[in-house]
C-alpha cells in the first residue's frame, strides 16, 4: 500500500482526503442546480396556468348566448305576401315584444327604438327566412327563440354592473326594468351558443361565429399538406439516401436548416410579392395561404424526415442490399416504412405550427371581413389566427369574450394535433 502513489507522487490517502473535503460542496452545488431547474419548471407551469385560467375566465361566457322566447304575430299589414322577401319584419318583432312589456308606448319614436334595441339585428332575418320559406305563416303567431343584442347579453351575464351610474352604462334604467320584466316572465334563457361554430363573422357580437375561420383554416391546411408533405419527404429522401455528399449538398442542407428558423413574416412578404404580385393569384384566398404555409412547413418536414431516416439502423439497408434489392427498393420498401412514424409525427407538428401562424396570413389579406364560409380554396376567407386578430381589435365588449373563446378553440386544435403525433409515435415507434 505504501508503494502506491498517484502520477504526480501524491499519497493516495491524501488524495482521498481532498476528494472527501470537496464532496459536500459538490453535493450542495448539485442540489442547488436541481432546485433551480425545479423552480424554472414551476414558474413555467405557473405562467401557463395563469394564461389558460385568464382565457377560460374570459372566454367561457362566449360559449353561451342570451336568448328571448317571443310570440310573434306575423301581421299581414306589416308583411304582405306580395312584397316578400321585403316587409316590416323588424316592426312585427318590436310590436310583439312591446306586448310583453308593461306601460310601453310604441308611438314614441325613442321608446320604439329602445324596444327594438333589445333584439339582435339577426332576429328580423330569421323571421324573414321562415316566412319566405312558408308564406302561409302570414297572419299566424309564431314562437321564436332569438338572441338579444350585445348590451343585454352582457347585462344578463353580469358583465354590466347595475350599480354603475346610468350615464356610464350602455343600458338605461328603464331598459333594465324591461329586461327584468322579461326575465320574470321566463322569456329569457342562456343556452349553449351553437352560433359560435355555425355562424360566420358579423359586426354584431351576438351573431359572430367561427365557421368562416374554421373553413378557411381547413382549406389552407389542406393545401399546405398536399404540397409540403410529398415535396418535403421526396427532398429528404433524395438528400439523405441518394444525393452525393459534396459541397452542393452541404450548401443545400445548411440553407434548409436556416429556412426552418426564418421568421414567418418573411414568408408572408415572399408570398405577397411572388404569389399575389407576380402570379396574380387571388388575395385573401386560402389557396395562397396554403402555399405560404407550405413554404414554412417544408423545412420542418425535411428535417424531421431526414432524422427519421437516420434513425433506421444501417443493418436494415445492408440486409436488403445483401438479398439483391436495388437501392431504390431498399429505400422505399424497407427504410421508408420503418421511418414513417417519425415522418408523420414531424409532419403533424409542422402542420400544428402552421395552424397558429398569423403574420403571413395577415400580409396576404386573410384578415378581411368575410360574412360567409368559403366554398372553395380560391374564395376570400379568413383563418382562426386572423379571426382572433380581427376580434381582438374590435371595440365592442362582446368581442372580448369571443376572442378568448376563439383562442381556446385554436389551443384545442393544437392540443389534438400534438396528441395525435404522440399517439402515432408511441404506437408505431420501433426500438432498435
Amino acid at each position: 500500500m505504501t508503494d502506491i502513489s498517484t502520477a504526480n507522487g501524491t499519497d493516495p490517502r491524501r488524495a482521498s482526503d481532498i476528494v472527501a473535503s470537496t464532496l459536500g460542496r459538490r453535493r450542495r452545488k448539485q442540489a442547488r442546480l436541481k432546485w433551480i431547474g425545479i423552480s424554472a419548471i414551476s414558474i413555467a407551469f405557473l405562467m401557463l396556468f395563469i394564461l389558460v385560467a385568464s382565457l377560460v375566465s374570459t372566454g367561457w361566457q362566449a360559449f353561451t348566448q342570451t336568448h328571448l322566447t317571443l310570440e310573434v304575430f306575423v301581421d299581414p299589414e306589416e308583411i304582405p305576401a306580395e312584397r316578400l322577401p321585403r316587409g316590416g319584419f323588424d316592426d312585427a318583432l318590436a310590436a310583439s315584444l312591446a306586448r310583453m312589456l308593461p306601460g310601453v308606448d310604441m308611438d314614441d319614436r325613442a321608446t320604439a327604438k329602445a324596444v327594438e334595441g333589445i333584439l339582435s339585428n339577426g332576429a328580423q332575418f330569421e323571421l324573414r327566412d321562415r316566412v319566405v320559406a312558408n308564406p302561409e305563416l302570414i297572419g299566424q303567431t309564431l314562437t321564436m327563440k332569438v338572441p338579444v343584442s350585445d348590451p343585454y347579453d352582457q347585462l344578463y351575464k353580469g358583465l354590466i354592473e347595475r350599480a354603475t351610474p346610468e350615464v356610464n352604462r350602455r343600458v338605461k334604467d328603464n331598459e333594465i326594468a324591461w329586461f327584468d320584466a322579461l326575465t320574470e316572465q321566463g322569456a329569457i334563457s342562456k343556452p349553449f351558443n351553437f352560433g359560435l361554430f355555425a355562424n360566420a363573422d358579423s359586426r354584431f357580437p351576438e351573431l359572430a361565429g367561427l365557421k368562416g375561420a374554421l373553413v378557411g383554416s381547413f382549406w389552407a391546411l389542406l393545401i399546405c399538406f398536399l404540397i409540403s408533405f410529398p415535396l418535403g419527404i421526396g427532398s429528404a429522401i433524395y438528400l439523405e439516401e441518394f444525393a452525393p455528399k459534396n459541397k452542393l449538398s452541404d450548401f443545400i442542407e445548411v440553407n434548409i436548416n436556416n429556412l426552418a428558423a426564418v421568421p414567418s413574416v418573411v414568408f408572408g412578404l415572399l408570398a405577397l410579392a411572388v404569389f399575389i404580385g407576380w402570379f396574380g393569384l387571388p388575395r385573401s384566398a386560402p389557396f395562397v395561404g396554403g402555399l405560404t404555409l407550405a413554404l414554412m412547413t417544408m423545412p420542418t418536414i425535411i428535417i424531421a424526415t431526414r432524422a427519421a431516416l437516420k434513425a433506421v439502423p444501417p443493418s436494415i439497408r445492408e440486409a436488403a442490399l445483401g438479398l439483391g434489392a436495388s437501392k431504390q427498393q431498399m429505400v422505399f420498401q424497407h427504410v421508408l416504412p420503418l421511418a414513417m412514424p417519425g415522418i408523420l409525427t414531424g409532419t403533424i407538428i409542422g402542420l400544428a405550427q402552421a395552424l397558429g401562424e398569423t403574420a403571413p396570413l395577415l400580409l396576404i389579406g386573410m384578415n378581411a371581413f368575410i360574412t360567409s364560409a368559403a366554398a372553395s380554396p380560391f374564395e376570400s376567407a379568413t383563418a382562426l389566427p386572423t379571426q382572433i386578430f380581427i376580434w381582438a381589435d374590435s371595440p365592442e365588449r362582446g368581442f372580448v369574450s369571443r376572442t378568448s373563446a376563439a383562442i381556446l378553440v385554436l389551443l384545442g386544435f393544437l392540443i389534438i394535433m400534438n396528441a395525435i403525433a404522440i399517439f402515432l409515435r408511441q404506437k408505431f415507434e420501433r426500438r432498435w
